[in-house]
């Protein structure tokens, strides 16, 4: 699996969560929602440090962006792409 931020979506990040260089990202599964890939569940972002059980990572304009091991069961095999959707002004996942 990889996981791959556009730099559009990586400056929309920085912009509005306030980060700076060295700051983290985490992609998380959350329970309720809708998705293409696991019903019942969808896509969570948070600001956290980090975690030693890293599965899968990149790193845009000195931000990590990550997943954690225990959640790449969402992703069915997919990669994570988020890029920035202009008409809608905000980052937009797809699954590869």
């Amino acid at each position: 699996m990889q996981l791959k931020i556009s730099d559009e979506a990586a400056a929309w990040y920085q912009s509005e969560m306030e980060l700076t260089e060295g700051s983290s990202i985490r992609f998380f599964v959350r329970y309720g929602g809708c998705s293409t890939v696991q019903k019942g569940f969808s896509l969570g972002v948070s600001r956290e440090e980090a975690e030693a059980e890293i599965g899968v990572q990149t790193n845009k304009k000195g931000i990590t962006f990550y997943i954690l091991e225990k959640d790449l069961w969402y992703f069915d095999g997919h990669d994570l792409v988020v890029e920035y959707n202009d008409t809608f002004g905000e980052p937009e996942f797809s699954y590869n």
